[in-house]
């Protein structure tokens, strides 16, 4: 399962509130997903429960890449998902596993060495952040590529991706550093092309 998991979670979308509104949601994934995304992940920390299913539904239908929700097994198991994405204060990656199933995939993000240890249960660890970043104001301070190694190398054996200011430029000393991919908010979703921003990241990234 692991090296499945690697191989979907290689380039993530991670969606964000103030990047899609006013713009076509599904349109936007559907264009990453031409630039070589491997999954969505869809965050959207503003949207009521009900559009968010609606969203999350929709983005099943027009992908051909699996979606991770943000947060909510609930809408995950709803909109037919493949799995969810926690954050350390969610709900515990064992329980997250019992809603979804065990077919599901459950990633986690990582940023210091006490969430790594609550997060042995996740099939990824999202580490980050690689650097600054104003997407996620609780980010924490950047762990840069010897951070992002020294975390990795808890992971036992789980995929690892990089999360947070990642450009294509870094994408080499992630993978330097024993990361197997990168999940991108701003640096595809506020480029003015979307597929050829995803392009740049599949490029680097040999997807």
């Amino acid at each position: 399962m692991a090296n499945n998991v690697a191989a979907i979670v290689r380039l993530m979308l991670v969606t964000d509130d103030r990047l899609v509104r006013g713009r076509d949601l599904v349109a936007l994934a559907q264009a990453a997903e031409r630039g070589g995304v491997t999954c969505v992940q869809l965050r959207l920390k503003e949207a009521e429960p009900r559009l968010l299913a609606e969203t999350a539904r929709a983005l099943v239908a027009a992908l051909r890449v699996p979606l991770l929700v943000n947060d909510r097994p609930d809408v995950a198991v709803v909109a037919g998902a493949a799995g969810v994405h926690l954050g350390p204060g969610d709900l515990p990656p064992k329980l997250a596993r019992r809603v979804l199933g065990p077919a599901a995939i459950v990633g986690v993000s990582v940023g210091s060495e006490g969430e790594a240890l609550a997060a042995r249960d996740a099939d990824y660890w999202g580490i980050g952040p690689w650097a600054a970043t104003v997407t996620k104001s609780d980010a924490g301070a950047p762990l840069g590529a010897e951070g992002f190694r020294r975390l990795a190398g808890l992971a036992e054996g789980r995929p690892c991706i990089a999360i947070g200011g990642v450009t294509p430029g870094d994408v080499p000393a992630v993978l330097d550093a024993a990361g197997a991919g990168v999940a991108i908010v701003s640096g595809i979703l506020a480029a003015p092309d979307v597929t050829a921003a995803a392009r740049a990241y599949a490029g680097r990234l040999g997807t």
